[in-house]
């Protein structure tokens, strides 16, 4: 899908406040509602927009520690790749979960009540896992995130998209 100025637009202003009514979004975009509308189904339809989401803070929630926990798996094959990430996913304590290149095969981002919470994870979940091979794990001070992501230049060439 190409994206024009509008689309633009109308993704700024939702990823500003994605609970604004659509009268809003259209006035703050300069469109009639109904134009509004339409475009946003459009880009839901193409999978430019995938959801909309609550930001939660983890301090309110009693998750206040993460770390930052790099995997390798070993034999590196697949089947096990893809069941050691489907396994983690599932875990409450995992917030992020990345399958990476290099000397890991994973980094996974816990939120944890406190320092113990990032032990017992390391020590009483992942350890327990046959195909894990070795552990790192790096506390995080302060987790700076952005909250909003612009598209790149519609005229660079884009690399194919992952299906799952």
């Amino acid at each position: 899908m190409e994206l024009d100025a509008l689309d633009l637009a109308l993704l700024r202003e939702l990823q500003n406040d994605a609970r604004q009514t659509n009268r809003a979004l259209a006035a703050r975009t300069g469109v009639s509602p109904s134009t509004s509308l339409e475009r946003v189904r459009l880009l839901r339809q193409a999978g430019v927009v995938t959801g909309y989401h609550a930001a939660v803070d983890l301090d309110a929630v009693g998750r206040p520690v993460q770390a930052l926990i790099s995997v390798r798996i070993r034999p590196p094959a697949r089947p096990v790749i893809e069941g050691f990430r489907e396994w983690a996913a599932r875990l409450p304590e995992v917030i992020g979960l990345f399958v990476t290149s290099g000397a890991h095969d994973f980094l996974i981002h816990v939120a944890v009540p406190d320092v113990d919470g990032v032990y017992a994870f390391v020590i009483d979940r992942l350890t327990e896992r046959r195909e894990v091979a070795d552990v790192q794990t790096t506390m995080v001070y302060e987790h700076v995130q952005s909250r909003r992501v612009e598209p790149t230049d519609p005229d660079r060439p884009r690399s194919a998209r992952r299906s799952r």
